[in-house]
């Protein structure tokens, strides 16, 4: 199935004035200590630098708009991934950057894993808020590794709410977790899902947050029981959700029907109280 989108052409000028620029107190809010300031040669992508010395840089907390649908029509553009890649050329290139790393300085590809920040105007700039607040990226964890995702959450919503860069594109909607069909298509992308929970269900080693009576057809949240104790001490109560509507955003994948997997709290938002599971 070929995924449909609405893909809105924005030109640069106005592309950088969907968000406001960053404030020295916004940047501040991560505070990840610095590791190393070095030079950037190109972008790669809306979220992947190339330095000087040759490495590559990932931005870490964010799933830009260039990351194509596995069913999406290579004739065609994918919505905003030209945008978001110019936005951030724009603010980068030929720039020195500073890499705050978490706890882990490197992905599986080899590539560098970092908050970037650098300085515009005297005023720090942190990158990856930028992006997000422009609605050119959204907020995504990575395992064990979820500073600074707080502030970026905020920057989300507010360009969400407010129809900025990916948010007036279909292909970006959030999706509806009672559409398993449809959440089905999108396996391997990255997603933002939301529903009503219908119930919890429990196994040896892990633990399911089911939005429908049949748990082997329906979408499903998959929790590691080895994980529960983070979600648990940020105040996540799994009792509490059945009944209520939630969101949750990571990848799409396939296990007795649409699943994600969260790891993190910043996964999970309940976005309703309880009025009794149905």
């Amino acid at each position: 199935m070929r995924i449909r989108a609405l893909a809105i052409s924005v030109g640069l000028a106005p592309l950088l004035a969907l968000g406001a620029p960053v404030s020295k107190a916004l940047a501040g809010a991560c505070d990840l200590p610095a590791g190393e300031t070095v030079a950037v040669s190109s972008v790669v992508d809306g979220e992947t630098l190339e330095l000087e010395d040759g490495r590559a840089v990932r931005l870490l907390g964010g799933a830009g708009a260039g990351a194509r649908g596995v069913d999406w029509d290579r004739s065609e553009p994918w919505p905003f991934a030209a945008q978001a890649r110019q936005a951030l050329r724009q603010l980068v290139q030929g720039a020195s950057v500073s890499l705050h790393f978490d706890a882990r300085q490197e992905d599986r590809y080899g590539r560098l894993l970092a908050q970037v920040f650098l300085t515009r105007d005297a005023e720090p700039v942190w990158v990856q808020e930028e992006l997000v607040a422009k609605g050119l990226a959204r907020v995504a964890a990575q395992p064990d590794m979820a500073a600074c995702l707080e502030p970026l959450l905020a920057a989300e919503a507010e360009a969400r709410e407010g129809r900025r860069g990916v948010w007036r594109s279909l292909t970006y909607q959030v999706r509806d977790a009672h559409d398993p069909k449809s959440l089905g298509y999108r396996r391997h992308t990255y997603q933002l899902v939301e529903g009503k929970v219908h119930g919890i269900g429990e196994g040896k080693t892990r633990v399911y947050i089911n939005f429908a009576e049949d748990w082997r057809e329906d979408f499903t949240v998959v929790i590691k029981r080895k994980r529960l104790p983070v979600l648990e001490a940020a105040g996540l109560d799994l009792l509490s959700l059945p009944g209520r509507r939630v969101r949750v955003r990571g990848w799409v994948e396939w296990w007795n029907g649409p699943m994600i997997e969260i790891s993190h709290p910043e996964e999970i938002e309940t976005l309703e109280t309880s009025s009794g599971a149905g």
